[in-house]
């Protein structure tokens, strides 16, 4: 590089440029040599980590043989000559730290993203199997929070499951009996066979009208103990409706199918309005003898729980306080809102071990160039921490703390 630029020189010049130049002029073919095997080095794999961990460096070695050769030039016309020599000794000092503080930057930042990542594996983990666990145990749970929430002690548990074990079995009685009468109405009207779709669903019809028929009785009990007449004449009208429902479409098919019985046992054939009385009766006395039995007492209950309606009495003196319930939902969601605040410091801390030996390097580097300039480092070496770095007018201040003494000494 240096000869060529000679080689334009006059010719009782070029001796004057070769001795001027003799201290720098090795740098260029030496430094070509030197990053060319660097980048020669390995293959695949080992091309990239040997660049990463020997390109940096090895340019930091050119940047301060350049600024010590450049430095040579100037010791001659320095005041403060052995201040200066001293920062040149410490400034190779500086660039062997900082070569060795960026390998070791580099392995504690792998080490810490091998932790990191089996951190995560474990979390992972972690909730993955608690997931598992919470799907296996919700059920139970879910029947624990239901005893302690609606059957607390007093409730009568054993009436409400008798309400509802009747209020299935009769809706199955009914469910056989008009099977065949619904499924020729669907098979008149669509055309299609489909008995196996039409019984659940004609199960789970009449479930829920039969327990709506309790209901009736419950408010109309309700309204009999609170004489509260206008109420009472109002449901007792809806009743004989729903009477009048059930009676039609249910127990008359119940009183169809025993006719026959009835017809060889007595030779009475039945008419419309006799069906009608007989059926009346029926639904009266199944009513009368299962609400008086149990129905009373499981309505209200069931009510309640179709409402979301907590079911309990007063607690007593000698009640033993309940246990507290197991918290399912809100624990997972709180240890994640915590786990957030240490993802974000194990980022930064990443960050930062990433960041820090690739910027020592470069802060290096500029301390090479002022302390040829200046005589004093810009950045106090090593970095510790990424706010260290973060420093705006380190260059300023150097600059200007070099003018105050030169303005000193001028004035002295």
């Amino acid at each position: 590089m240096f000869d060529a630029f000679i080689a334009t020189l006059p010719q009782e010049w070029q001796g004057i440029a070769i001795l001027v130049t003799w201290l720098i002029a090795w740098i260029p073919e030496a430094q070509s040599t030197f990053i060319g095997f660097i980048w020669s080095l390995g293959s695949g794999t080992g091309t990239l980590l040997s660049r990463i961990l020997l390109l940096l460096p090895a340019l930091l070695v050119v940047v301060a043989i350049w600024s010590t050769m450049l430095a040579a030039y100037t010791v001659p016309f320095r005041s403060g000559r052995r201040e200066f020599l001293t920062a040149l000794v410490m400034l190779w000092w500086e660039v062997g730290r900082s070569i060795w503080l960026y390998w070791v930057g580099f392995v504690r930042f792998f080490w810490m993203l091998i932790g990191w990542a089996w951190g995560l594996l474990k979390l992972t983990l972690s909730l993955f199997t608690k997931s598992i666990r919470y799907v296996f145990l919700t059920p139970f749970a879910f029947m624990d929070w239901l005893g302690r929430k609606y059957f607390k002690p007093g409730v009568p548990w054993f009436a409400f499951l008798l309400t509802i074990l009747w209020c299935a079995l009769e809706s199955l009685i009914f469910t056989f009996a008009l099977l065949p009468l619904v499924s020729e109405v669907f098979f008149d009207l669509s055309g299609v066979e489909a008995r196996h779709v039409i019984a659940p669903i004609l199960f789970f019809f009449l479930f829920a009208v039969i327990t709506g028929s309790y209901a009736m009785v419950q408010a109309l009990a309700e309204a009999m103990e609170n004489k509260n007449y206008k109420q009472l004449i109002q449901l007792t009208i809806v009743e004989f409706a729903v009477m009048f429902f059930e009676v039609i479409f249910l127990y008359r098919e119940l009183i169809d199918a025993l006719t026959p019985w009835i017809a060889s046992q007595t030779g009475v054939r039945l008419g419309f309005f006799s069906t009608l009385a007989f059926a009346s009766i029926g639904w009266i006395g199944i009513r009368a003898m299962t609400w008086f039995f149990f129905a009373r007492y499981g309505t209200p209950a069931l009510i309640a729980v179709v409402a979301r309606q907590t079911i309990g009495v007063e607690a007593t003196p000698q009640e033993r306080p309940q246990a507290p319930e197991p918290d399912w939902w809100r624990g997972p969601i709180n240890a994640l809102k915590a786990e957030h605040e240490w993802f974000r410091s194990s980022a930064r801390e990443l960050l930062e071990l990433l960041s820090l030996p690739v910027l020592q390097l470069l802060a290096c580097a500029v301390n090479c160039a002022t302390t040829v300039i200046a005589a004093r480092s810009a950045f106090k070496l090593p970095f510790t921490k990424l706010e260290e770095v973060m420093v705006q007018d380190a260059l300023s201040k150097v600059l200007r703390v070099r003018r105050e003494a030169y303005a000193t000494g001028q004035t002295e």
